[in-house]
């Protein structure tokens, strides 16, 4: 795999690195923009009656997040994007989009890699995340990363009850 340099960046093959922001850094708030308007796309039948509360389980506080990571590839373009937050005693990964012309590359591998590393290193036993209904290229990814279905949790139990919720068990640090 790749390796470390000086400053904390982690060098992967293929000239993609890893790298920590912070939450509002403005590429991690490109990224998401983008996810969000796919998103849109995926789910055109949450209208106006579900849309409010549907935004707000979304919602992040930056506070509650423990790492921010961004892939950039050789360019140094950001080309993927995932967060760990705290959310009621747990560890949630956040955000996971790659850019669309960088799928299929292991950037999602690389995002996943470093945010269970991040939980892991805060103590964690398990990681949980949440995804739509309609994002089967996600479900497939994170069967294939070792995640397995759990009931789903809040606040996606209550408005989207539709979604799926997944845990990976972490092997300790």
């Amino acid at each position: 795999m790749g390796g470390h340099d000086r400053t904390g960046t982690t060098v992967q093959p293929h000239g993609y690195t890893v790298t920590d922001v912070v939450w509002d850094d403005p590429d991690a708030v490109a990224l998401r923009a983008v996810m969000d308007a796919e998103l849109a796309e995926r789910y055109p039948q949450f209208g106006f009656d579900r849309a409010d509360a549907i935004r707000g389980s979304l919602v992040v506080d930056p506070s509650d997040v423990l790492v921010t990571a961004l892939v950039r590839d050789a360019a140094g373009e950001a080309v993927g994007h995932a967060a760990l937050r705290t959310h009621d005693g747990d560890h949630e990964v956040k955000r996971v989009i790659v850019r669309g012309d960088q799928r299929g590359r292991g950037v999602a591998r690389l995002l996943m890699d470093r945010v269970e590393r991040a939980a892991r290193e805060a103590g964690a036993a398990r990681v949980v995340l949440h995804t739509g209904h309609n994002q089967p290229e996600a479900v497939a990814l994170y069967r294939r990363l070792g995640y397995t279905p759990i009931p789903l949790y809040e606040p996606y139990a209550t408005v989207m009850p539709e979604s799926f919720c997944f845990e990976k068990l972490l092997d300790p640090a």
